[in-house]
């Protein structure tokens, strides 16, 4: 054994080595210089919520990393197309991809010709927000709360249609998880975007419908459609009079994210770096106030914490989508 005195001198030691390591680590990162614009890739066409968040987060990063941040939109193929572009990255272009679980988790669950591994070809950045799927129903459907709404479903089976932006999409499993949890046959419906199913929920064409929050909630404050539930695992600062899945009583709340990602050709220098900044630009009051003000949720994330909530989600997600047997 050794003696007290010897050892606390090599675990002072080991301490010390530990530190050094520790800090040379994130003086590296704070020295992984950029020389040349950032592009943030967005899977989808301008203007939508990714797209939204990709330039309120650019904005404030590119002052910080003291060069230009571009947002570069590939719309196609649900977003796949931007990520199968972003993979094969070279490593002395700076770039990075903003993406959704539709991407990330669904795709490739879904599609044999996916061409790239969310876990191999990627590495996860910044978890920067999240939201709520809502639950809505026509304002000519007489149902004012969930229990209602479920016990309709069930005595109008070949009526219960839910509407959904799109199939394949989050709030069209997010629909069938509803009607697993709550042992009631959907039969989901997807269109061709939100303007669309909001159009046909509205006009009463459809008598349900499941989407974002930030899409839903406007609607609802207009008394133009009644929202019963929201997915959150509390309520939402943007319809607090509307009680979660919870609270009406369906145990069940999920939610969507946007996340930055680095194709595996960055260096982790830069990632370190571009993910503690990040953090920094969502921590800054200004961004948080725009993010509200664009009906979504900020979050301040490590690049740790954001590899946590994707291996959940995973978890969550992956029996579902597999479960329903889609097929795009």
């Amino acid at each position: 054994m050794l003696p007290t005195s010897l050892f606390t001198r090599r675990a002072a030691g080991l301490l010390a080595i530990a530190g050094f390591a520790s800090a040379f680590a994130t003086q590296a990162s704070a020295q992984a210089k950029f020389d040349t614009p950032l592009h943030i890739v967005v899977g989808y066409a301008p203007g939508g919520a990714t797209d939204r968040v990709a330039r309120i987060v650019g904005d404030k990063l590119g002052a910080k990393l003291g060069v230009a941040v571009v947002v570069d939109n590939k719309p196609g193929a649900g977003g796949r197309l931007a990520a199968q572009q972003v993979k094969i990255t070279p490593a002395n272009q700076n770039v990075l991809m903003l993406a959704n679980p539709a991407v990330m988790i669904v795709a490739p669950l879904v599609f044999k010709d996916n061409n790239y591994d969310p876990e191999r070809d990627f590495v996860p950045v910044s978890y920067v927000n999240d939201y709520n799927f809502a639950l809505a129903v026509s304002p000519s459907l007489p149902v004012r709360e969930l229990n209602h709404l479920l016990a309709w479903m069930r005595a109008n089976p070949t009526q219960a249609n839910v509407g959904v932006p799109a199939t394949g999409s989050l709030p069209h499993f997010f629909g069938l998880m509803v009607g697993e949890k709550a042992n009631v046959q959907t039969q989901v419906i997807g269109y061709r975007g939100s303007a669309p199913l909001l159009n046909d929920l509205i006009g009463g064409q459809v008598p349900i419908a499941v989407d974002t929050e930030d899409v839903v909630v406007p609607q609802h404050a207009a008394g133009k459609l009644r929202i019963l539930a929201l997915s959150g695992a509390k309520r939402s600062p943007f319809a607090p009079n509307v009680p979660t899945f919870k609270e009406a009583g369906l145990d069940l709340s999920a939610t969507g994210w946007n996340t930055f990602f680095a194709p595996n050709s960055m260096s982790k220098e830069k990632v370190e770096r571009l993910s503690n900044l990040i953090r920094e630009v969502m921590q800054d009051p200004d961004t948080q106030r725009k993010f509200k003000d664009s009906g979504m949720t900020p979050v301040v994330s490590t690049q740790a914490q954001t590899a946590a909530m994707l291996k959940a989600y995973r978890a969550q997600w992956a029996p579902v989508v597999q479960k329903s047997g889609y097929q795009p």
